[in-house]
């Protein structure tokens, strides 16, 4: 089994910015894919980011804001957000696919106004 653990979650001021990092253990080799995903109180939970092989995908609203990479070697992936709002407040979830997916136990992320 793989086992992801995200960090680097808090809060900060609209227009500032945070960097997740998320590191995976376990069966790590079965690891396809991974992304972020994040929920927002009475919301559904949305993509943010993903990297799949070397492309990656973005949900709309935080395209030109985001950036979501990955250390293969290292078994991580880390999602550098800046120019965060209000709207980015949510709990952040990392996934991975091994294939089947499987979710780390989040990690909040308040934007102030």
């Amino acid at each position: 089994q793989v086992q992801l653990v995200e960090s680097g979650g808090g809060l900060v001021q609209a227009g500032g910015s945070l960097r997740l990092s998320c590191a995976a253990s376990g069966m790590t080799g079965t690891i396809g894919h991974m992304g972020w995903y994040r929920q927002a109180p009475g919301k559904q939970r949305e993509l943010v980011a993903r990297i799949i092989g070397g492309n990656t995908d973005y949900g709309d609203s935080v395209k030109g804001r985001f950036t979501i990479s990955r250390d293969i070697r290292k078994h991580t992936v880390s999602l550098s957000m800046n120019n965060l709002r209000p709207e980015d407040t949510a709990v952040y979830y990392c996934v991975a696919t091994t294939p089947r997916l499987v979710w780390g136990q989040g990690t909040q992320v308040t934007v102030s106004s």
